[in-house]
């Protein structure tokens, strides 16, 4: 089964296109190291919580939007192995510049329990 890492952010609402041109330049060095899906979510209905939401697990100011990533891999070994890799790649040099404060970004590694596709 696949392996799943999972990413939260805020970005600026003002820079979604610039948000979204990151992703896609990046997107073939991710593949090239073995990913097999990439999806980059811009937030559209991102309810306030009661006690904690996705807002505020970013710290997302007003004019922020909340963005929800996630990369497959064909397992954790090749994430892992791709993670170690992507470190030294020259490519990474001419990416634009982040449009989102690294700081505030999270993310993780999940092991898929269940899935179902149509």
């Amino acid at each position: 089964m696949s392996y799943v890492q999972g990413f939260l952010l805020a970005c600026p609402s003002d820079k979604k296109e610039a948000y979204r041109e990151l992703a896609e330049k990046s997107a073939p060095i991710f593949r090239d190291y073995g990913a097999t899906r990439i999806m980059e979510c811009w937030g559209e209905s991102v309810p306030d919580g009661e006690v904690t939401d996705f807002k505020r697990a970013v710290k997302a100011k007003d004019d922020e939007t909340v963005v929800f990533s996630w990369i497959e891999w064909p397992d954790k070994a090749t994430c892992e192995a791709a993670a170690r890799k992507m470190e030294s790649d020259a490519r990474w040099s001419d990416m634009p510049e982040m449009c989102f404060d690294g700081q505030r970004m999270m993310w993780a590694g999940f092991e898929p329990v269940f899935e179902s596709a149509g």
